[in-house]
């Protein structure tokens, strides 16, 4: 019996040394990709942030006051933006997203534009009104397939289909910290800037051209930051996996020595017992 016990220990320290392979591989990946794709945060702000100051400028202006941009209606069709991840091993941070999500939602009337494989499958699963599932995966989602999703999503609310428009997203904060936020894009909810715009143009006329850029500069600014805290996520997870089997496998080294040293004392008790009897 304790031969077979020893046996079955070692096959599970085995399994448990294999996965720990896997997890530090993965884990050294995904800090990899993570320093790749907190550059691209950290990049991409700069651009979010000067659109954001020609908006506040624009709206400084009473002229855009009534401006469809600007329009609070109240009939409960919400679209969200809600980006999560393409893979799983990641700990939490998928299902943040849908527990944040659920709690916006609440079953009002809304429609869904999934950005990543798990919010695609998430929300097909649930049969929610999805309109489009051409963003299946968040790490080939470029530039372009931003402005894209930003000027489709400016001519529905300009046309009424929906009354709001709010993106869903994880904020990167650090390597260990990674926080589920929204972000309401339409109607624009902004602090108008105290100082006139800079520039004589028309100020619904610069709204009509900015508005859409702004839209895709926030989704293309929210894909990055969803990125760098995918792979934060995934790093921690797979960081703790490690410890986790590390002990696993101490605690097993443990039990195999105990079963080790109790079938010695047997043999030692048996080969005294034979030679007591002679």
């Amino acid at each position: 019996m304790a031969g077979a016990s020893m046996n079955d220990i070692k096959a599970r320290i085995k399994s448990v040394e294999s996965t720990m392979q896997i997890t530090k591989a993965m884990e050294l990946v995904a800090t990899s990709k993570l320093r790749r794709a907190k550059e691209k945060a950290e990049g991409t702000r700069p651009f979010y942030e000067v659109l954001g100051r020609a908006i506040d400028d624009v709206l400084a202006s009473e002229e855009v006051c009534a401006s469809p941009w600007c329009e609070k209606r109240d009939t409960g069709r919400t679209l969200y933006i809600v980006i999560a991840g393409d893979r799983g091993l990641a700990g939490g941070y998928n299902a943040n997203i849908f527990r944040l999500m659920d709690a916006l939602d609440s079953g009002k009337d809304s429609a869904v534009i999934p950005v990543g494989k798990k919010a695609l499958e998430y929300y097909r699963h649930r049969k929610r009104t999805v309109i489009s599932d051409e963003y299946e995966y968040v790490s080939s989602l470029g530039v372009s397939a931003a402005m894209g999703i930003g000027k489709e999503v400016c001519r529905g609310f300009i046309a009424g289909e929906y009354d709001r428009v709010v993106a869903v997203y994880t904020k990167f904060v650090s390597m260990l910290t990674q926080t589920p936020v929204y972000e309401q894009l339409l109607p624009l909810e902004r602090e108008a800037s105290s100082g006139a715009p800079e520039c004589d143009a028309d100020p619904e006329e610069m709204l009509e051209r900015i508005v859409p850029y702004y839209v895709g500069g926030v989704i293309y600014s929210a894909v990055t930051e969803s990125l760098a805290s995918e792979q934060g996520a995934r790093r921690t997870a797979m960081n703790a996996a490690n410890k986790n089997a590390s002990e696993m496998i101490d605690t097993l080294m443990l039990r195999y020595n105990r079963a080790r040293q109790a079938i010695i004392t047997q043999e030692i008790t048996e080969i005294v017992s034979g030679a007591e009897a002679l």
